[in-house]
């Protein structure tokens, strides 16, 4: 364990090698920072961090900067969450209040995070299988042809054309209409086949094909996509950050462009606490030298995706934590009143 000094002084040589990106030396720490001893002893606690694998020399200099480790007990033990101020949270509130659908709020929280953080912004569009029904709408658009819309709790809006095997009147649109919303509105998606599978038998037998037509394509919609969506956002910032990356920003740039690769490190939706990976805590080696924080959002209290930022180690870890989890919250909040 090491003593609440040594974590003091691992805690300035993080904030000071983030703040000005050159190695920190022990003259420049004793200057800096109110650390209460001599020059001398802050040199024998920054040995002892550097044996312990917290700190390394990147070069001949006398200073050092954080390692992955150094990082991850810096983000456990010594970082508080940065509050955004009052006027970045009436920021984040009007800017994504004006968000028109689903595809724009999401548009408008990718553009928000990059903003915010200056690092790559993801964000993953709300999973169906965690969501829930709001309402179906079911239009006749010709005597044999429907227009079916589904939509979710969480905004999003599934469209599908239902050509019939026979005319279906207006009275029975509306009838099949208010049966449906009746059996499933409010209704988790998981839950919805169980609750429909009896619906056929409860109208007239000319009408049941059409029935079973309308309800195979719901089921359908129902059924998440093999691909999940995101959106990606801020990319070019990375190249503030060129010489934070070994030889070359390529395989970074590289890794961002699978979609599996960003699903695996946003991690499952479900969970709606924040994660901060670091380094080589990533398990894909294009992005050994970054750090990623995320967390998952939702109209509840369960999250249905996630969002976060990707960006080099040499992160502003309690400001990018801070706008993460204010912008999930934000987010959420604007689902559950859509």
């Amino acid at each position: 364990m090491l003593s609440e000094r040594r974590l003091e002084v691992l805690r300035a040589i993080v904030q000071d090698y983030v703040g000005t990106e050159e190695p920190v030396g022990s003259k420049a720490l004793t200057e800096r920072h109110q650390l209460g001893v001599s020059p001398a002893t802050v040199r024998n606690d920054m040995a002892a961090l550097e044996d312990e694998g917290y700190i390394a020399q990147p070069h001949t200099s006398a200073g050092r900067i954080p390692t992955d480790k150094g990082y991850r007990l810096f983000v456990d033990r010594l970082a508080d969450v940065k509050p955004m101020t009052a006027p970045e949270r009436r920021a984040i509130h009007h800017f994504l209040d004006q968000a028109v659908d689903l595809d724009d709020v999401v548009a408008r929280t990718v553009r928000l995070l990059a903003q915010l953080t200056r690092q790559v912004a993801v964000v993953q569009y709300p999973s169906l299988t965690r969501s829930t029904v709001r309402h179906v709408e079911l239009l006749a658009l010709a005597p044999a042809r429907l227009m079916l819309v589904l939509i979710t709790d969480t905004g999003r809006v599934e469209q599908r054309m239902i050509d019939c095997p026979a005319p279906f009147g207006e009275a029975s649109v509306a009838d099949l209409r208010a049966r449906l919303n009746s059996q499933i509105a409010g209704r988790r998606f998981t839950d919805v086949p169980q609750l429909v599978q009896d619906l056929p038998e409860s109208f007239e037998s000319e009408d049941r094909p059409t029935v079973s037509t309308v309800l195979s394509t719901l089921l359908e919609s129902l059924v998440e996509r093999t691909e999940e969506r995101l959106m990606i956002g801020g990319t070019a910032n990375l190249t503030r950050f060129g010489h934070d990356f070994p030889l070359t920003i390529r395989p970074v740039l590289e890794a961002l462009e699978e979609q599996v690769v960003l699903l695996k490190l946003l991690g499952e939706a479900k969970d709606s606490a924040m994660t901060v990976r670091i380094g080589h805590e990533n398990a894909h080696e294009g992005l050994s030298s970054t750090s990623v924080v995320s967390v998952g959002y939702g109209s509840g209290r369960e999250a249905v995706a996630k969002l976060g930022v990707v960006g080099p180690t040499r992160m502003d870890y309690p400001g990018t934590m801070g706008a993460v989890r204010a912008v999930a919250r934000y987010v959420g909040q604007i689902l559950a009143e859509s």
